[in-house]
């Protein structure tokens, strides 16, 4: 799903949550077509209750993530350079096999030569 559409659908499910919400707990007169007063302040107190609250919710996620994705660079950023000590430590050991190889090598070549002298 596109993030944009998942994002208007999330926002249209929150809305709709929040009006239902303020509806069911602030109108308790339907004989009519308006809000009374007293309803009509409800509901915005109740709205501005809810945006409240989810601002301070967001921030504290945003909070919250920060430091978390933060924690997770820094793993990354240590498991990279262990990966790269480890790759660097192999490559040490691998050239120290190749110059022992070389060593018996011209070892061998000079024995047989010594022998036959």
């Amino acid at each position: 799903m596109d993030s944009n559409l998942r994002n208007l659908k999330d926002f249209l499910t929150l809305y709709n949550k929040v009006t239902e919400l303020c509806f069911n707990r602030c109108v308790d007169n339907l004989s009519q077509r308006e809000l009374f007063d007293q309803e009509s302040v409800c509901v915005d107190r109740c709205v501005t209750k809810f945006a409240r609250f989810n601002q301070n919710m967001m921030k504290s996620y945003v909070d919250v993530q920060t430091k978390i994705n933060a924690k997770r660079m820094e793993e990354v950023e240590q498991n990279a350079k262990q990966l790269e000590q480890h790759q660097q430590e192999e490559r040490i050991k691998e050239q120290l096999k190749e110059k022992e190889v070389a060593a018996v090598a011209a070892t061998a070549v000079l024995t047989p030569a010594k022998l036959s002298m």
